[in-house]
């Protein structure tokens, strides 16, 4: 095969006795081998050209790249630490020398020396000296064997290992030093037991570690080498021993007669694994804390858009300004009532900004958005496994918002079975997480927010008195914007602006007449909705003049009918007027019911279909009431 592939490197070479390998350092890839150099590692050239030069050495990547580096620096450098791994798992004691190849095919020229292989012709050459020196020379020989083994027997004493042989009985034949410290049995109460019924005998979870599942057995079954990185031998007091541990078998004439262990203690190691594993845990935890925090900070950016001020002139609204400065430097929990629209969330914001907590996130919820089943694990999270679907643990909003401010949205949307969990935080500011027990403590400022009347909730049964009260410590109305008609002005113009430097535009103007009209209209959705129209205008504005989208003549929403003279003659638009206060004050006195026998349509003697269309047709709007 080695025949086939095109000389890339010349004959010198091809035919050198000695392995040769050209690679690229960079690539850690292996450009060429020679002969010798396959029939060292047990390779086909073919398999060799173009494979890592890392999975030569799988176990000492970081010694190959100080020694690539070094051949590079010093161009050329040896050394006998690496040992590459022979085609059969084996590793091989070889030394390496190395030279920077410069050329067409820039790269390194590595000869491999194989040191068993030197070692024997060093034996050869001497045998042939002692055949030839006599007698005397034998009798050097057996000294030489004699000093050897006593060599031998120092270095498995003095070995840092735990180092054992087993003949194909799997009886154990010897054992060093530092495997009886580390095993606590003597030598003697080893030599010539089986081993694994001794210190192997048990997985570390207590269960049965059967002989035919062994890797060091293995070993000599089927003659390759085992190696093991987590397992436990059994201390002769009975504490597990955390151990790695490498099986090799032991070979004479070809047939394999034992294995022997180099095993040591990993139990320092992996307390420090550990240690650092939860270091990590930690710090992983804390990422996606931050990560968590970020993402509801950026979305309460988006949500805010570029309104951050409470905005008028009116004394509903300075009035706010006043509570507002009053209760933020406190940790006082505020409850903010009001209609929809009104600005409950900037208020919450204000206070937030105002207080001492303001380096600290501003935590939104919308307890109107959060599924029942997922109310726990969203306000105080859960950990990993606490329910199907729970991949990882998940901070909860409390816990993002400790240091910080919680405010509560649609606070009276909570069911009742989940308010007593609510509350409990709120008293004693500890909560578990889902599927944990163990307690955490929280320093949290809690703003709650509704549009209901939470003392109504309280009497018909669906908000509990006592989380209420809990609350409702420091009141806040947000007044409705029919009520501070004198803001109308300034708003509109703030919302403008903006949506002027969103569209690039600079022409963008109101005038005395689109005041009034904005000034007359009744507001349902309140700010929300004006700053709605705002946009809506200014995106259908054309050559500048704004294009507000309001019904022709409106008025408060739901007041009283004005009154007319006898005389008076009704223009059309007089007579739509008339109609939409008719219907108004029809809806005001049925709660918002549009159907039933107390419905706007029963008091004004129409089909409720009927009535469902004029209002429609009237641009009419109105609050339903709540079932």
């Amino acid at each position: 095969m080695a025949s086939e592939i095109p000389e890339m490197f010349g004959a010198v070479f091809e035919h050198c006795p000695d392995a040769m390998l050209v690679v690229d350092p960079y690539a850690d890839r292996v450009l060429d081998a020679n002969p010798a150099a396959c029939r060292l590692l047990g390779y086909d050239r073919a398999a060799l050209r173009g494979s890592a030069v890392s999975a030569l050495h799988p176990d000492q990547v970081p010694a190959l790249v100080v020694f690539s580096e070094a051949v590079l620096a010093q161009g050329h450098y040896w050394s006998a630490d690496l040992q590459p791994r022979h085609a059969t798992g084996a590793a091989l004691k070889v030394e390496y020398a190395g030279a920077v190849l410069n050329g067409e095919k820039p790269g390194l020229l590595i000869t491999i020396s194989d040191l068993e292989a030197r070692r024997r012709r060093q034996v050869d050459e001497a045998a042939a000296g002692y055949v030839r020196g006599g007698l005397a020379e034998w009798q050097r020989v057996e000294r030489f064997f004699r000093d050897v083994e006593r060599e031998n027997q120092l270095i498995l004493r003095a070995a840092g290992e735990g180092i054992y042989g087993v003949n194909a009985e799997g009886k154990t034949t010897f054992v060093n030093p530092a495997a009886e410290r580390m095993l606590g049995w003597p030598a003697e109460e080893l030599v010539g037991k089986d081993m694994h019924t001794i210190v192997h005998h048990t997985r570390h979870d207590g269960s049965h570690y059967p002989h035919e599942d062994c890797p060091i057995y293995g070993a000599f079954r089927d003659g390759a080498v085992h190696q093991v990185d987590n397992e436990v031998f059994w201390h002769r007091s009975g504490q597990p021993v955390w151990v790695e541990y490498t099986s090799t078998p032991i070979r004479d004439r070809g047939v394999v007669v034992g294995a022997v262990i180099v095993f040591r203690d990993i139990g320092h190691r992996r307390e420090a694994e550990e240690k650092l594993r939860a270091a990590l845990e930690e710090v992983d935890t804390l990422r996606r804390k931050l990560e968590l925090e970020n993402a509801y900070l950026q979305e309460e950016i988006r949500l805010e858009g570029n309104h951050r001020g409470i905005i008028g002139q009116s004394a509903a609204v300075q009035n706010l300004l006043r509570q507002i400065e009053l209760v933020a430097p406190t940790d006082a929990t505020v409850l903010v009532t009001g209609e929809s629209g009104t600005g409950k969330e900037l208020i919450a914001r204000a206070i937030h900004e105002a207080s001492k907590r303001s380096d600290r996130p501003l935590i939104r919820v919308n307890c109107a958005a959060i599924p029942r089943e997922l109310f726990e694990s969203e306000f105080f999270g859960h950990v990993r496994g606490a329910f199907t679907g729970a991949l990882r643990d998940r901070v909860g909003r409390f816990e993002l918002a400790d240091g910080g401010t919680l405010f509560l949205d649609e606070v009276g949307e909570i069911p009742l079975e989940l308010q007593g969990k609510l509350l409990r935080v709120l008293q004693e500011g500890q909560f578990e997480r889902v599927g944990e027990e163990r307690t955490r403590a929280v320093a949290v400022r809690v703003i709650a927010a509704t549009n209901r009347d939470l003392r109504q909730e309280v009497r018909q049964g669906r908000f509990r008195e006592d989380l209420y009260f809990r609350l409702n410590v420091v009141p806040i109305e947000s007044v409705p914007l029919r009520e501070r008609r004198e803001d109308i002005a300034l708003l509109a113009s703030h919302f403008l602006r903006g949506n002027a430097r969103k569209l690039k535009t600079s022409d963008l103007r109101l005038t005395e007449g689109d005041i009034r009209r904005l000034e007359r209209y009744g507001w349902p959705g309140n700010v929300r909705e004006l700053e709605n129209v705002i946009e809506r205008a200014a995106i259908l504005a054309r050559q500048g003049r704004l294009r507000l989208d309001l019904p022709d003549t409106a008025a408060p929403a739901m007041p009283a009918a004005i009154p007319l003279k006898s005389n008076a003659l009704l223009t059309e638009a007089d007579r739509r007027e008339r109609d939409r206060h008719n219907i108004l004050a029809a809806l005001e006195a049925s709660n918002g019911r549009v159907f039933g026998p107390e419905g706007a349509a029963a008091r004004l003697d129409v089909k409720p279909t009927t009535l469902a269309s004029r209002i429609k047709a009237l641009g009419i709007r109105y609050e339903r009431a709540q079932p």
